[in-house]
């Protein structure tokens, strides 16, 4: 998101504004002013804690790009967002930016795990396929639910005619058996006239305004223990 008033102007003018959503927010250092936030409700979670987690280059200044947000609730969920660093000037080039995104992650859900918060729930564009090794170094702390999809040949968002995974569950074997799905529901999609099917209904291409919610697909998960 761009802000906390868009998510405050969604929890007060649209049909949620009768139930007990709550925000958590926190401007991060990205340059294009994007942040992550998360929604939850009062009624069924207690927040404990929540703070922005920035990750760090080698020589331990702030990197540039969106934190990821740590919610802890006394249920001992812990709930951690995450919008990686992109592709924005080439694969390669921006591989050792989601690297340290990835080791910070890990070592955020090893400290949690050493404080006694077991239910570990990491979520978010983490602007890369299951298919990069990078995220052996999750495990065994977490486990990628997205992996089970991305074989199947399934996706969040459609590049070049394919559909790519992106946005991925992973959770802790506390949050075990879990499943992750990926909602293409009608109203979210378009037809894709470049190639075959339907893509995601984005807001904007380029300067012009479609009207859609999203260039990527809601990602979803049950946990049953809650």
């Amino acid at each position: 998101v761009e802000n906390a008033y868009v998510l405050r102007r969604l929890l007060q003018i649209t049909p949620i504004r009768k139930l007990d959503y709550r925000l958590v927010h926190f401007e991060s250092p990205d340059p294009r002013a994007i942040d992550v936030a998360l929604l939850y409700r009062a009624s069924r979670l207690k927040l404990k804690e929540a703070k922005p987690c920035h990750l760090y280059k080698d020589d331990s200044t702030v990197m540039r790009t969106r934190d990821i947000l740590l919610a802890c609730f006394d249920n001992g969920l812990a709930v951690l967002v995450n919008h990686h660093p992109s592709k924005y000037g080439g694969a390669e080039i921006s591989e050792p930016k989601r690297k340290i995104a990835v080791e910070r992650l890990r070592f955020l859900a090893d400290s949690l795990k050493h404080e006694g918060m077991d239910r570990i729930v990491a979520m978010g564009d983490f602007n890369d396929t299951p298919a990069n090794p990078v995220y052996r170094l999750l495990e065994p702390t977490l486990t990628n639910l997205a992996e089970p999809l991305y074989k199947q040949g399934k996706g969040t968002i459609k590049y070049d005619g394919a559909w790519e995974l992106i946005d991925m569950f992973f959770v802790s074997e506390e949050c075990l058996p879990a499943q992750m799905k990926i909602l293409q529901i009608p109203f979210l999609l378009t037809k894709d006239t470049g190639h075959a099917g339907t893509k995601p209904l984005r807001t904007y291409s380029g300067p012009r305004y479609i009207g859609g919610v999203s260039d990527h697909c809601p990602i979803w998960i049950n946990l049953l223990y809650l």
